[in-house]
Parts: C-alpha cells; structure tokens; sequence
C-alpha cells in the first residue's frame, strides 16, 4: 500500500472555491460574497461509532472546525458502541437533510444499510477511518493501517528479535483490526519461518476493549514464557501492561499499540511501552471534512487515490502516512504537533523542543 495525503488538498480548495462554497469566507464588501454568505449552511452528518475513547473526541472536534470554516453545519451522532443504533441514527441524519455522511462503522458489516440508505436519497457517504464493507461506498479514507501493523511488529522484533510472541488483534468485527495484523504478519512470517520467532497466541480482543487484552495477556503468562507482545492499539497495549504489572514484568516485555494516547506516550516516556503509532488525525479529520463539504457541493473527489476491496466494490481510498513514536523522537512528534503537553507526557515543565514535526521525524 501507498500513502496519500498532500495533492488533494489543493485540488480539494479550488474545487470548493470555484463552487462557491469558500466564497461565504470573504469580505463582505462583495455583493457576490455577501450573497453566498447568506445561503443556508450546508447539513452535513458525521455518525461516530464511540466518543468514549480521548482519540474519537479529537476527530470530531477537528472535523466539525474545519467544516464550518468551511460555511457548513455539522449535525454529530453517537452511536454508543451499538452498531444497530448507529443505522437508525444514520436514518435520522438523512431525514434531516444532510447532503453528505461521514461514517465511522461500529460494525463493518452492520453498517452497509447506512450507505444504501444513503444513495437512495442521492448522499454520498465517506467511510473515516473504518472501512464499510460490502457496500459501494464512495469514499474511504485513513491512515495506511496494514503499515500501521507492519510498524508494530517491527519495532517488536527489533527489541526482541527472537522468542515466544504474543499477538493481541483488534475488534473482528473492524476491518482495521485484519489490515493491521496483515502487517503484523508481513513482518514476523518470516521470522517465524526462520524459527526465531513463535506465536504462543495469537487472539482478538472484542471491541478493542482493554479488559479483553488483560485478560488474554494474563491467560498466556500463565502458560507461556512470553517475551514480547504485540498489540493492535494503545487500548489493548495497556491492558497487556497491566497484566504484566501484576507479574512485575511491566518494562521488561516489549508492547506495541497506536493512537498516540496520553497514558500510551507516558509508558513510553518511562520505557514501560516500545512504540506507539500516531496517526495525525487534525489532518485525517480536516482532509475528511473538505471531502464532505466537496461532496455535499457536487464537487468530484480528487487526488491520488488507491482502491481497497470491501468484500463486493472496489472503494476509491486516500491514505494518510502514520508515524512510529518511540521515546527517542516522542518530543519531536507528538509534543513539537501539540497533540499532547510536554508536560502531560514527560511530567516535566521543560519545554518542548521548537524544532521537528510529524509531518518528518520518525517516517518508518
């Protein structure tokens, strides 16, 4: 897979400006201006699958500023973890009159209504972050997660390039969840194969839920002398942690995860967790929200696009680059972007350092 981010947004902002949209951004000394000022907003609707999660605020909040910088009205829902909510909650925001969706899918399968119940009413849907399945979609947007895998277990396997593996996979219902161990898999089969490597267990965790990792996490120390732990996400990461604390072994088997959270980048800092994948998701959400608006306009989707199979169509998908972060580049990742406080992560008052972003340290 390859990774896309920045030809589409200048493509993107002249489409929506030679719609008009970006016109009701102008002085109002132009009749013209001044007239697409008045316009109602445009109704567009972002079904969220969780807000309980710190990462998903972020999106949103990121999302709905963009949009309506934009001129647009963003009308969120919470689906609650239920993805059968999530379907009627969709319904709802269609009867609204939203001119464009922008889901993020509890269920991957579950939520193929939302997208032919879309069409039917002439709204194109974006799937963020999470792949709908078997369904046209038109959009699928996120971070290149089969990388996000293959980061994981490499930076695994550098700390501990050989002994017994454990493997904690995502939510099997999240297509994500099998994109990311397909990048597992890339990098560790051939250690495998090699004989350096052995998987003790290899096991999802429902709903991503922490409390699933520790308990699989605890089930395997018992069993198995584990030396290294690959995890899906800073969720399941910290439930293997746990687990770990109450064999005092926490810092002494290497842990992946991603999502960059707070409590992921202080294990970090203190050593007790190896990496962590930060998605920078102001860009994922501020691309998606552009896309929405251009969609919700007419405007075709432009850029450099990829196409992923969902089980039935082929979906047109834009991905963005996901960055490894360890504690050797986390100041000059997350911290020089903002995402979280010098001090929140390190406990120090310290300044962060003025140089270096994201957008280049630490690219796999």
């Amino acid at each position: 897979m390859k990774s896309y981010s920045r030809a589409l947004m200048p493509a993107l902002i002249l489409g929506l400006a030679a719609s008009g949209l970006v016109a009701c951004k102008s002085k109002s000394g132009s009749g013209e201006a001044g007239s697409a000022a008045a316009e109602p907003a445009l109704l567009i609707g972002l079904s969220l699958a969780d807000l309980k999660e710190e990462r998903w605020q972020r999106d949103r909040d990121y999302f709905v500023a963009k949009a309506e910088s934009l001129g647009a009205k963003v009308i969120v829902q919470d689906a609650g973890g239920d993805p059968n909510a999530q379907v009627r909650q969709c319904d709802g925001l269609l009867a609204k009159g939203v001119k464009a969706l922008v889901v993020v899918p509890k269920n991957a399968d579950a939520a193929r209504p939302i997208v032919l119940n879309a069409h039917a009413k002439g709204v194109k849907v974006i799937s963020y972050d999470r792949l709908i399945a078997d369904s046209k979609v038109d959009l699928y947007l996120s971070f290149d997660n089969e990388k996000v895998g293959e980061i994981q277990a490499r930076s695994i396997a550098a700390a501990m390039p050989k002994g017994n593996y454990l493997v904690l996979r995502g939510d099997p219902a999240d297509k994500n969840s099998d994109m990311v161990h397909a990048g597992h898999m890339k990098v560790l089969q051939p250690l495998i194969d090699k004989g350096d490597v052995t998987i003790v267990a290899n096991q999802a965790c429902d709903k991503w839920l922490r409390s699933e990792a520790r308990r699989i996490t605890a089930d395997a120390l018992q069993k198995f002398p584990v030396d290294a732990i690959v995890a899906s996400n800073d969720g399941t990461a910290s439930g293997a942690i746990s687990a770990l604390e109450d064999k005092k072994r926490a810092g002494k088997v290497p842990v992946s995860g991603q999502d960059a959270d707070l409590i992921a980048c202080q294990y970090v800092w203190k050593g007790i967790q190896t990496v962590t994948v930060y998605k920078p998701i102001r860009k994922l959400a501020e691309t998606a929200a552009l896309q929405a608006v251009a969609a919700a306009r007419g405007v075709p989707f432009e850029g450099a696009l990829v196409a992923i199979d969902n089980g039935s169509h082929k979906v047109p998908t834009l991905f963005l680059e996901p960055v490894p972060v360890t504690r050797e580049n986390i100041l000059e990742t997350v911290v020089a972007d903002g995402f979280h406080s010098h001090q929140d992560v390190t406990g120090s008052l310290a300044a962060a350092p003025a140089t270096g972003s994201a957008e280049t340290a630490g690219r796999p």
